[in-house]
């Protein structure tokens, strides 16, 4: 039997820690990962998923992340479809019964789960299980002993429960059982840690107490934040309209990400990529000092969310067209669009001299104040930052958003100083 050699305990709690919005616990998952060390038994860890539904947005996908960290480093990852807990529907915040799926809608949608989930992991080193295995199995006998270590007091504490009951709404005698199920599904599989969103608290507690039952080692509960969706008030829905879905066409995506406000695109950094946490803050700080805009950040993450998905090509595509279709449009609507002679600004083969077209567009007092802000590297031109004395002029500077269409007749620069903008255009 080959044995699994894992990286250092810190290494391994670096990259699971990052994005947890909490671990029950953080010192017995360091304890279950030094265990696992020393014998080089990889960890059983899975997340379930409900085919509720035919597709998947960026919402699901945290948790699938943070199975592929577990997976990269060399850990039991299990994908678990939830096609009998299907059947129940998670009450998970619902104020009222979820309607019943039919079997035939629920395998269909699990058909399409599974095509989309090893876009994130790797399909190889994935175990995909489903709880009717088990599930499907228990009689009555089964089910009353399975019930029996759970109090109808217990599960009115879950929240969801409590305000329907508070409410006089009505609550269903099997919406109780789901969570029992749910953690029935830790006992099957052995699970050595379950992951889910925090608003599955009370389900994934529900594992631990029953694994206790069962003469197994409880599980250590690792929770993500629930993702907010692309208008930053409320978590990712389809049903809301402020999804992401993962099938989506690229160019599509791309713009719903650069779409996302300025203080949402640290969570999805956070959550969606998987860019150290120092790297991060890092850029936060850049930000933060004016050395780089929030705009190009944003950018690098639409297009690290986008290549996940689609590849680096249609990445690349897709922020080529959304650059090209806000500049168009910035191009005919921006105020501070100037036209000046190109004659008077050519510095032979080298192209143009940047300073002297910084000082004639005003945007600085002096050709030496323009040399200073070059070295400052806070001049961009056509969203690139650029420190050089001369600028040669490119293709892209007669681009317009319809790849189709013909260039322009004359280059456009749109050049910025920190918070000073002007849109350029050079005639001949």
């Amino acid at each position: 039997m080959t044995t699994t050699i894992f990286p250092p305990i810190d290494e391994q709690m670096d990259l699971l820690e990052k994005g947890a919005a909490e671990i029950i616990r953080a010192a017995d998952l360091r304890e279950r990962l030094e265990e696992s060390r020393k014998t080089g038994r990889p960890l059983r860890v899975k997340a379930g998923f409900d085919p509720t539904a035919p597709d998947l947005h960026l919402g699901h996908t945290v948790l699938m992340r943070k199975l592929r960290h577990f997976q990269q480093l060399g850990h039991t990852v299990i994908f678990l479809v939830g096609d009998f807990t299907s059947l129940i529907g998670d009450p998970t915040g619902r104020n009222v019964t979820r309607k019943p799926l039919t079997r035939e809608q629920i395998d269909a949608n699990a058909e399409t789960y599974k095509q989309q989930v090893f876009r994130i992991l790797d399909e190889q080193a994935t175990e995909v299980r489903y709880n009717s295995e088990w599930l499907g199995k228990l009689g009555y006998e089964d089910t009353v002993r399975l019930t029996s270590h759970f109090t109808v007091s217990q599960m009115l504490e879950r929240d969801e429960f409590h305000q329907r009951f508070q409410a006089e709404q009505p609550i269903s005698l099997h919406e109780l059982l789901y969570p029992v199920m749910q953690g029935y599904d830790s006992v099957a599989l052995e699970c050595d840690v379950e992951l889910g969103g925090t608003d599955q608290k009370f389900n994934l507690l529900c594992g631990r107490e029953l694994q206790r039952h069962y003469g197994q080692k409880p599980q250590i509960v690792l929770m993500t934040p629930i993702l907010e969706g692309t208008n930053g008030v409320q978590k990712m829905s389809k049903s809301l309209d402020n999804a992401i879905g993962i099938d989506e066409p690229p160019i599509k995506m791309y713009q719903k990400l650069m779409s996302i406000s300025d203080r949402l695109m640290w969570q999805y950094f956070e959550l969606l990529t998987d860019l150290k946490k120092s790297e991060i803050e890092s850029l936060g700080t850049q930000v933060g000092f004016g050395i780089i805009r929030a705009i190009d950040v944003k950018k690098q993450l639409a297009r690290m969310i986008v290549t996940d998905f689609h590849g680096d090509d249609a990445a690349q595509h897709a922020e080529w067209d959304w650059t090209r279709t806000v500049q168009e449009r910035e191009f005919s609507t921006h105020a501070q669009e100037m036209h000046l002679n190109l004659a008077d600004f050519t510095a032979g083969a080298a192209g143009l001299k940047v300073a002297n077209l910084l000082t004639a567009a005003g945007l600085t007092s002096s050709n030496s104040e323009a040399q200073r802000k070059l070295k400052e590297r806070a001049v961009q031109i056509n969203d690139e930052v650029w420190t050089k004395p001369t600028r040669p002029l490119k293709e892209s500077d007669y681009a317009t958003s319809n790849p189709d269409a013909p260039r322009r007749r004359d280059p456009v620069l749109r050049i910025r100083i920190r918070h000073k903008t002007k849109v350029v255009i050079l005639t001949t």
